[in-house]
């Protein structure tokens, strides 16, 4: 089961990033796929009661790959940790199937008790460079986490989150096709420029501000039509 499941983390990796060109060159040189073996090792034998031993083999894991995982956690089949440097995964965490995690994020918890305090991560979650999931909340069904956001909430199946704290942007992301990948969980055409928003939002006040002003002008010349009749006849009389 161990191989199978680093046979289809591999096999992720081909899939996901352009950069790789060869299962060997996979093994050898991906810190995510290497930080994966350690944790398949350390996770068993935690499982086993032997939890000094996984704690240390966890930590041999984490001094050769930047990447820390925490035995304790449960993670799915196909996670792909692009680049991994200072990713860190706590004790309680639970990442489902398919999901990836770019190098910076923090899967960390906000509470001191022995229960469930990290997050748990649903099958095709995507969380970008820098961003921080901290809390016991689930993250749902391809949820989007944007780069450097730091979510403290349950986030929604298919929500695109950004921002300190985190919050929604937009509309639902739409589901992945059959073979598609979103690299960073955050293509540039469904996130909103907030420049552009705030000048969408000035012109749509000058446009209101003017059709109220036309509104007043013709009021103001429909009152004053009574008077130019007056001055007109006056001037007739004279």
């Amino acid at each position: 089961m161990i191989f199978k499941n680093l046979r289809d983390e591999i096999a992720t990796v081909l899939k996901h990033d352009p950069a790789a060109r060869s299962t060997l060159e996979v093994v050898l040189c991906y810190p995510g796929f290497h930080a994966l073996i350690f944790y398949r090792a350390a996770h068993g034998l935690w499982r086993r009661g032997w939890l000094v031993l996984g704690r240390l083999l966890s930590h041999l894991g984490r001094f050769f790959t930047g990447i820390e995982i925490h035995p304790g956690a449960q993670i799915g089949r196909r996670l792909f940790i692009d680049h991994g440097m200072g990713v860190v995964i706590g004790e309680t965490t639970e990442i489902g199937d398919d999901v990836t995690l770019y190098q910076g994020v923090t899967l960390g918890g906000t509470t001191l008790h022995r229960g469930k305090r990290h997050p748990t991560l649903e099958d095709g979650v995507i969380v970008g460079a820098g961003a921080k999931v901290l809390g016991a909340f689930t993250v749902g069904r391809g949820a989007r986490i944007g780069a450097n956001a730091v979510v403290l909430s349950a986030v929604q199946a298919g929500a695109t989150m950004a921002g300190i704290p985190a919050k929604a942007l937009g509309e639902k992301a739409q589901p992945q096709k059959p073979g598609e990948f979103l690299p960073y969980g955050t293509p540039c055409d469904d996130i909103p420029d907030p420049v552009a928003r705030a000048l969408n939002a000035l012109q749509e006040e000058v446009a209101a501000l003017r059709a109220r002003l036309s509104e007043y002008e013709r009021g103001l010349a429909v009152a004053r039509e009574p008077v130019l009749l007056d001055e007109a006849r006056e001037r007739r009389k004279l």
